[in-house]
């Protein structure tokens, strides 16, 4: 009897772990991936091309790469809705400096350092003036796509200079999107769960005066996260400008709620301490790979739209519904 007792541990332990990982929204989301491409493709071969694959993962690689920042904003319990905005300003910019004669690589790097600012100025109005983030960052998606309509009037910036495509090169054979949606999503989800700074986040957001109780300071903690959703954010905005040879002065519609999509969706809790950024790179791709299958079923795209507020409904709900059952067993 006690052999048998000690061979059903492992089996129980196994069966728990694999309950785990095919309960878990990541698991979910592949799952959704893998369907998608199996039933579109059954309908139309043409939409597992290789011509179309690559479509769908990197022309939304940068929209992976913002989520990664975001997720991590609406972890701590906060939200940016000026991202599409900052990202079409910053897209802006690497444009003009390459084009006026700036090395390539600083016209990489300054949307980065630019990014960081704007989105950390956010960081200290809302962590020491005490603005909620939706009214900050509402404020600053106004001034940011006002100015930027102003000051460009939608100018096609052109005549690129060699080298400066980025999203365009192929490293090892691999498109040098795909290789910052993954390094930064790995990179990102051993930050989170492993470093002190990146459990703060979690906890600031989960209960913030738990937080504060256990030494952990929400202002520092907010303006850090704001800070590093800056850099992700200009990495994406490089990532967008560069991956056409020419680029136009404006902000893409309706790109921040498919990013906020993206991180809802994919997990994170729009209340704040749950998620994880792997969730929200696959959400990206499901996204992406939704409005593309419309396309070859015959369906509007406009669809899509409708598609991401449905999807935003449902996992809150279910995120509401798992707060209220963990609020019960207590």
């Amino acid at each position: 009897m006690a052999l048998s007792a000690t061979r059903g541990v492992p089996r129980h332990g196994l069966a728990s772990a694999l309950a785990r990982i095919f309960g878990s929204q990541e698991m979910v989301l592949f799952l959704a991936i893998l369907t998608l491409l199996v039933v579109v493709g059954t309908i139309n071969p043409r939409y597992v091309a290789e011509r179309n694959l690559q479509s769908i993962f990197l022309g939304n690689a940068y929209i992976a790469v913002a989520a990664i920042g975001m997720s991590m904003v609406i972890i701590s319990g906060n939200i940016d809705i000026s991202v599409g905005s900052l990202i079409g300003v910053l897209a802006t910019l690497s444009g003009t400096l390459a084009v006026s004669g700036y090395p390539v690589l600083v016209s990489w790097l300054v949307p980065l350092v630019v990014g960081a600012l704007v989105t950390t100025l956010m960081g200290v109005l809302v962590a020491y003036l005490r603005i909620p983030a939706i009214v900050v960052t509402l404020g600053m998606l106004s001034i940011l796509k006002g100015g930027l309509i102003s000051l460009t009037s939608g100018a096609w910036i052109s005549d690129l200079p060699d080298g400066y495509a980025l999203a365009q090169m192929r490293p090892l054979g691999v498109p040098m999107p795909v290789w910052f949606m993954v390094v930064l999503t790995a990179g990102a989800a051993l930050w989170m769960r492993y470093t002190a700074t990146g459990r703060a986040i979690y906890a600031v957001g989960g209960n913030a005066e738990a937080a504060r109780l256990s030494g952990i300071s929400r202002r520092r903690t907010i303006m850090i996260v704001f800070a590093i959703h800056g850099v992700f954010v200009g990495i994406a905005s490089v990532l967008f400008a560069t991956q056409l040879s020419v680029i136009q002065s404006t902000v893409p519609p309706n790109l921040e709620l498919t990013i906020i999509t993206a991180s809802v969706v994919g997990g994170v809790s729009i209340l704040g301490g749950t998620g994880t950024v792997i969730g929200s790179t696959l959400a990206a791709v499901l996204l992406a790979a939704i409005g593309s299958s419309l396309i070859f079923v015959d369906i509007s795209p406009y669809w899509l739209r409708a598609v991401q507020g449905g999807l935003i409904l449902i996992t809150v709900l279910a995120d509401l519904m798992r707060r209220r059952r963990q609020m019960r067993a207590r």
